[in-house]
């Protein structure tokens, strides 16, 4: 908008301008205007009937979480979560509870900032407080694997895969979330079902290679799955390793993981809201992911 100037610091800074001109000439006049006006009106009416349900899409976040394990040869993993009491209505606070938190941005359901990978750290944009807020509130698109998932914990989304659902539900609109179900977060409760490793690593499903190519190749804002992270549990073998990792961050896109319920989501029509928290230079945040469904 002509009032308003992007900071490198994150944030819109006013400048000397007619506000009210320049928010009529982006939403437009007349017409178009009442349409997009209406719009609004009726998403806030279908939130306050209940027409449009908001689905919680994250986990408990809290000492038990499961989190990521790492070989320590190959890297320090994050911390175990801990809450810490400052005061609970006594001495140290009479008439207020609160705590202090010890947790990684990586933790729980959780968003990956492009800069939280090596392909992505150059993006001037790329950590949770440079980012365009704009682009996480965004349409979402829901590709089912539980079926497969369930016969194989290894199970991988494929381009092929992928061009099937949209030969059924339309092409990945650019800009749009694109998520994995798998009815993996059924598993959250305990950490060794969620990570199931054995002696070989990890086994749990996620993207192909040519998966990720497609879905950057779509223009998506991201890509998220209910697994520990957004790649399969094997993607260290794979070319490029770790792909959604590798090849999203690239692309300054970014990833979701961890997230729960994605079964009360349809295919395609609803609105994914991921909002990391504001963290300077963060590489990620837990998140309390939401979804706007109507009925």
């Amino acid at each position: 908008m002509g009032g308003f100037r992007d900071s490198a610091q994150g944030g819109a800074q006013p400048r000397p301008a007619n506000i009210a001109n320049d928010v009529t000439v982006a939403l437009g006049s007349g017409r178009t205007r009442e349409i997009r006006m209406s719009v609004l009106n009726q998403l806030a009416e279908g939130l306050l009937s209940g027409a449009v349900e908001v689905v919680d899409l994250a986990g408990p976040l809290g000492p038990d979480t499961p989190l990521l394990k790492l070989p320590p040869e190959l890297a320090v993993d994050t911390p175990k979560i801990e809450v810490h009491k400052i005061s609970q209505y006594d001495e140290n606070g009479p008439f207020w509870a609160w705590n202090w938190l010890k947790l990684g941005e990586h933790s729980g359901t959780h968003f990956d900032a492009p800069i939280h990978w090596i392909t992505g750290k150059d993006h001037p944009d790329g950590a949770t407080d440079t980012l365009p807020i704009q682009k996480i509130v965004a349409p979402v698109c829901v590709i089912d694997c539980s079926k497969e998932v369930a016969a194989d914990p290894d199970y991988l989304l494929t381009a092929d895969g992928l061009r099937a659902w949209e030969a059924e539900h339309g092409e990945i609109p650019a800009g749009s979330w694109v998520l994995m179900r798998t009815d993996w977060h059924k598993r959250n409760h305990s950490e060794d079902a969620f990570l199931n490793a054995n002696e070989t690593g990890p086994h749990s499903p996620g993207p192909s290679v040519d998966c990720v190519e497609l879905v950057v190749e779509r223009g998506a804002a991201g890509w998220g799955t209910e697994c520990i992270g957004t790649d399969a549990g094997q993607a260290a073998g794979m070319d490029p390793p770790f792909p959604a990792h590798n090849l999203l961050h690239k692309a300054n896109r970014y990833g979701l993981a961890s997230l729960a319920n994605l079964h009360r989501l349809p295919p395609k029509g609803a609105i994914l809201i991921a909002a990391p928290l504001k963290i300077v230079h963060g590489t990620g945040s837990p998140v309390r992911a939401l979804a706007l469904v109507a009925h």
